[in-house]
């Protein structure tokens, strides 16, 4: 079992200041990216990429309308990306200045990478932020990553989460408010499976209700998280949408082995609810069993 992706990291130099808001780095960068992919890979006649005759090969529609027949039944899928802006949240670049901002590719046989640099640099030409402030792309780093998904960490018995932007996850169709880990963990497997199964080469072969059962024996022993407010303003709707969530840290003792390699992933793929602006971002730490 494996998870594949394409770390790709732009590289930019502010030929003005840029300022990014407090929590919508990357809300502002999904945004402006989605509307110039469009013109770039867009057919002229396109008036839909729900209605558009190639929307099987169209590379604007697999990145960000992906849909279709799948297995598992899902016919809204995941987008096969994620941003990785929050590094930039509240900052000021100066002009002259250089930032970078992360987008993770987990659809590896898609044509649409090839239309990423060229979508950047016109963002950067046309302004990006909400002072349309003048960039430069200088350069795209690109890393292949694979995530082993079928080798546990050993007899881990403690570790502690850490939730690095907004989380949200549902749970019985409501948003739970403190990350328990028999959740967690469905939501961590369904999203990486999901994932492989539309995007690379199948999904993972394991027994889901066995590995439900397993995480449900995990206890929550420490929880320190908070709930922080973010919202944004679609600018093709006008309609707000929040994109908060819980931040901060929790801690969880048993039988965690098995579920390591799953976590480290999902530090690539994100877990929860609109993980594609950069939320569910979450680190693993290892710690020592407590003793009596």
């Amino acid at each position: 079992m494996l998870l594949q992706l394409k770390a790709l990291r732009f590289l930019f130099e502010a030929r003005e200041a840029i300022h990014f808001p407090v929590g919508k780095s990357a809300n502002i960068l999904r945004g402006a990216f989605g509307t110039i992919f469009r013109t770039l890979a867009c057919v002229p006649e396109c008036e839909s990429a729900a209605t558009c005759d190639i929307r099987s090969t169209c590379p604007y529609a697999q990145m960000f309308e992906p849909t279709g027949p799948a297995p598992s039944g899902l016919s809204d899928w995941p987008r096969p990306f994620v941003f990785r802006a929050s590094h930039l949240d509240g900052t000021t670049i100066p002009a002259g200045g250089s930032f970078h901002f992360d987008l993770n590719l987990f659809d590896l046989k898609s044509p649409a990478e090839k239309y990423l640099a060229l979508a950047f640099a016109q963002l950067a030409h046309k302004g990006l932020g909400p002072g349309r402030s003048k960039v430069e792309l200088v350069g795209v780093e690109s890393n292949a990553i694979r995530c082993p998904l079928s080798f546990g960490a050993g007899n881990v018995t403690k570790l502690s989460l850490l939730f690095l932007t907004p989380t949200e996850l549902k749970s019985n169709s409501r948003i739970a408010d403190k990350p328990e880990f028999e959740v967690l963990a469905a939501r961590v497997r369904d999203r990486i499976s999901a994932l492989c199964e539309l995007y690379g080469d199948g999904a993972p072969k394991m027994d889901y209700k066995a590995f439900a059962e397993r995480a449900a024996l995990v206890r929550m022993t420490r929880c320190e998280v908070q709930q922080v407010s973010v919202a944004r303003r679609s600018s093709r709707t006008g309609q707000v949408h929040s994109i908060g969530g819980f931040i901060g840290e929790a801690e969880y003792e048993g039988s965690l082995g098995e579920f390591v390699p799953w976590l480290h992933a999902a530090r690539w793929t994100g877990v929860g609810r609109q993980t594609v602006w950069g939320k569910g971002v979450i680190e693993v730490r290892m710690l020592q069993p407590s003793h009596p």
